[in-house]
């Protein structure tokens, strides 16, 4: 059962960008152990937030914590080791790679990569290697792409793009995972394949947030959900709490209620 205490926190997060401030005093709290919804109208500030997390922006006031952790303007590589993974919306991949070469390059700790530890510990390289492999050819597996490991990224369609994303973050061996809209762009045949995939990685204790714009999979997937506006938090609460509130559905469904 997951606990009370938050995983991941942001306080007071501030950024502006050519005289755009795009985070007015953003907080909210993540609980380990669920998938929580992050909503709001676009230009709400949610990628935005995202990028401050991640370590892609550092030019921002506030403060992020992560599993007790002081990860504020942090290296996304730090950031990532601690156990805090991200996607991106645009799943384009290294377009030289194959399936399986794209899964290999993000195993973590790969003692190979120094070239002193590569010529003093070859067999540890060796096992490490095998491993990672056992690792991504099981990824694969789950996520339905071990019968296009050989392909190119570049031929893979806009679903299997999403799915490989999904299987980048699973090889990091992550505490928690930011989603940025895994389904846009998405095939609809493919949109129940990849919900599922991400009720089975939240079941196996990995903590998600997730951006999501179809109210669909906000319902079917998320235990909380977090709405932003106007680079403020808004209110927090389960699907049908949020969804009922009048200041949601004024900023954020579109309805003018007098």
């Amino acid at each position: 059962m997951p606990t009370t205490a938050a995983l991941l926190e942001v306080n007071d997060i501030r950024a502006s960008f050519g005289g755009v401030r795009a985070l007015d005093g953003a907080s909210f709290s993540v609980k380990p152990g669920i998938i929580t919804g992050l909503i709001g109208p676009n230009g709400a500030g949610k990628t935005t937030v995202f990028n401050c997390i991640s370590g892609l922006v550092d030019g921002f006031e506030g403060a992020v914590r992560f599993d007790g952790l002081d990860i504020a303007r942090k290296r996304p590589e730090i950031v990532s080791r601690s156990g805090l993974v991200r996607s991106f919306q645009l799943a384009r991949g290294c377009p030289r790679m194959t399936v399986f070469e794209h899964l290999m390059l993000y195993g973590p700790w790969q003692t190979g990569e120094g070239v002193f530890h590569a010529l003093m510990h070859p067999g540890l390289i060796r096992r490490q290697e095998q491993a990672l492999r056992e690792r991504a050819y099981e990824v694969a597996r789950r996520l339905r792409l071990d019968h296009v490991l050989d392909n190119l990224v570049t031929d893979l369609s806009g679903g299997q793009k999403k799915l490989l994303e999904i299987g980048r973050v699973l090889l990091a061996d992550p505490k928690m995972v930011l989603l940025d809209e895994p389904m846009a762009g998405v095939n609809p045949t493919l949109v129940g394949e990849i919900a599922d995939q991400l009720a089975m990685i939240s079941e196996s204790g990995v903590t998600i947030l997730l951006i999501e714009h179809e109210m669909e999979l906000i319902e079917r997937l998320c235990d909380d959900v977090v709405v932003m506006a106007e680079g403020k938090f808004l209110m927090r609460g389960s699907f049908d709490e949020v969804t009922a509130d009048r200041r949601v559905q004024e900023c954020y469904l579109g309805v003018q209620l007098s």
